[in-house]
């Protein structure tokens, strides 16, 4: 059933080499160079390549067009992408998202619509700062902890959306900050 919501709306070429693709990833070795079936394993590979690449892009334009007809400010972290994916776990994961690419389109987009994009500092440390009482905690800078007591409140947090809080209290400090988890 996933599999025919993922190919809803594609021709059956395109599905079937969709389909094929993960079976034959990464065995072109057996293959003899330059003959018919090398090439058309190939044109598959490049299709479905393209195909995902355009899937992205077309989510990256939608969602930025969303977020800026919606709000008038919008605040985003400025990561440091290229140490990011340094560590070899998160470095598909991170790349796949287009982070750079979302935060630039964001910036074109905020251009024409006179919308404000608010930029936070790479250093803010927006995780370990209790958003209730404002206590900064190091043992959160470890990324395996994702849910936190602060010590001197005693108020949980999830470490993503405390930091989420945080950021649009740094980008915002006018605005009156309301918790909902």
């Amino acid at each position: 059933q996933n599999k025919q919501q993922f190919l809803h709306g594609f021709d059956e070429q395109v599905g079937y080499v969709v389909d094929m693709y993960p079976k034959v990833d990464g065995i072109t070795t057996k293959y003899i160079l330059g003959s018919h079936d090398e090439t058309h394993y190939k044109n598959g590979q490049a299709t479905v390549s393209k195909w995902i690449s355009n899937c992205r892009k077309d989510f990256l334009q939608k969602l930025s067009t969303n977020f800026v007809k919606m709000y008038d400010e919008i605040c985003v972290e400025t990561l440091k992408i290229k140490n990011m994916v340094k560590n070899r776990r998160l470095a598909k994961c991170i790349s796949d998202v287009s982070w750079g690419e979302f935060v630039r389109q964001l910036e074109y987009k905020c251009l024409w619509y006179g919308k404000k994009l608010i930029k936070i500092d790479t250093f803010y440390a927006s995780s370990q700062i209790c958003s209730n009482c404002g206590f900064k905690n190091p043992i959160v800078k470890d990324l395996k902890i994702r849910n936190w007591k602060c010590p001197q409140c005693n108020k949980k947090h999830d470490r993503d959306h405390n930091a989420s809080i945080n950021i649009l209290g740094w980008g915002t400090p006018e605005s009156t900050l309301v918790e909902t988890m």
